[in-house]
């Protein structure tokens, strides 16, 4: 018997416009290959992404401004063509929260987690991690929400510079405008700047205290907490080499055992009672000795595939596996595994790599 139900088909849903996100490749990858019927909702424009021999088949996605109602019609339409129940496998922070906000209207079409929109969206938003890690007793950022341009340069003050400022809803920056979803603020006229921008961000400014980054203090960690609220597959892992330098997505990563950073993952699982796939990430402050978790993503992280264990189960395909009622095995970790993401660190692409290795692009199959 195949290990995942392949009479039921997967959606793998992006709403945002990026061709070249590995993440989703590596979604259609994991559930192709084990032999799922995989169809795929994004913008395939300029993207590898509809060269796999994985995709099913494409469909035309919603637009990146499109409303929770426009998501519904659009995977409701999907639905018809496939013609039975489907798992969804939404893979930005946009989908998953139009996921989890249309879940009862989706429900008689679509297998999902039995979470709420409005979990997926206060764990999503950054403004609102602060008061869930203070919920969890998990360490958090000093992070400041200045109401003026004034409380915005008298924050950095506070916080001292250099400071981080994040808009707390990222999904909603407008594509084209030059917002970054995170900067790193080096005078208070910069903070005054990115303030004056609310409006077009279309979600609060926030400020946080900057951790430096360094040697081993990035890490991540992916999971997928199953119907009983038990975290299941992924793991953690630490981040050698980010794009850009210090403060972007890992270009390469590697699965490294860290019990307390599990510890954590489960606690704040268990306080919200989350449901599905997450992507957590955390810096180490070298002065306290303290793991501060930095984002709460309600969907596979980009490198999720790293975390392949020895009963060849992944954070998406243990979600296939406990929507469609089958148990999910629990497999011996594959530590010192590899990730690399090519374009970005072509070197660690070619190094050896006596514990495995998994590429974002290139596959021999």
């Amino acid at each position: 018997m195949p290990l995942l139900d392949t009479r039921v088909p997967a959606v793998v849903l992006r709403i945002d416009r990026n061709p070249f996100h590995h993440g989703t490749l590596g979604a259609v990858r994991s559930l192709g290959r084990a032999g799922v019927e995989v169809h795929v909702v994004a913008d395939t424009a300029g993207s590898p992404l509809h060269r796999s021999r994985f995709v099913h088949r494409l469909h035309t996605p919603p637009p990146p401004d499109a409303s929770p109602d426009d998501v519904r019609a659009v995977l409701h339409r999907v639905a018809d063509r496939i013609g039975r129940p489907a798992v969804l496998v939404p893979m930005d922070d946009a989908s998953a929260i139009a996921a989890a906000r249309a879940r009862a209207a989706l429900a008689s079409r679509y297998l999902l987690p039995e979470l709420s929109g409005a979990l997926a969206e206060r764990v999503a938003d950054k403004a609102e991690l602060a008061a869930v890690c203070a919920a969890a007793d998990v360490p958090h950022p000093l992070t400041l929400v200045p109401d003026s341009a004034a409380e915005a340069a008298s924050g950095v003050r506070r916080l001292g510079l250099p400071a981080v400022a994040k808009w707390s809803r990222p999904w909603l920056l407008p594509a084209g405008a030059g917002l970054r979803s995170t900067v790193l603020v080096r005078s208070e006229r910069q903070a005054r700047e990115l303030y004056a921008r609310t409006e077009e961000a279309g979600s609060r400014l926030l400020l946080q205290e900057y951790l430096p980054p360094g040697r081993d203090r990035d890490w991540f960690f992916h999971g997928y907490a199953d119907r009983s609220g038990a975290v299941r597959a992924g793991g953690p892992g630490r981040k050698q080499l980010a794009w850009p330098r210090g403060a972007g997505l890992t270009a390469v990563g590697r699965w490294t055992p860290h019990p307390r950073l599990r510890e954590v993952a489960e606690r704040v699982v268990g306080e919200l009672g989350y449901r599905g796939v997450l992507d957590l990430d955390f810096r180490h402050c070298a002065v306290t000795d303290r793991y501060h978790l930095l984002d709460f993503n309600p969907r596979p992280g980009a490198q999720f595939r790293l975390f392949e264990d020895g009963a060849g189960v992944d954070v998406v395909r243990a979600l296939h596996l406990d929507l469609t009622g089958r148990p999910v095995p629990a497999g011996l970790p594959r530590s010192g595994r590899e990730f690399v993401v090519e374009n970005y660190a072509p070197l660690a692409a070619l190094r050896a790599a006596p514990s495995g290795r998994e590429l974002a692009w290139h596959a021999p199959d």
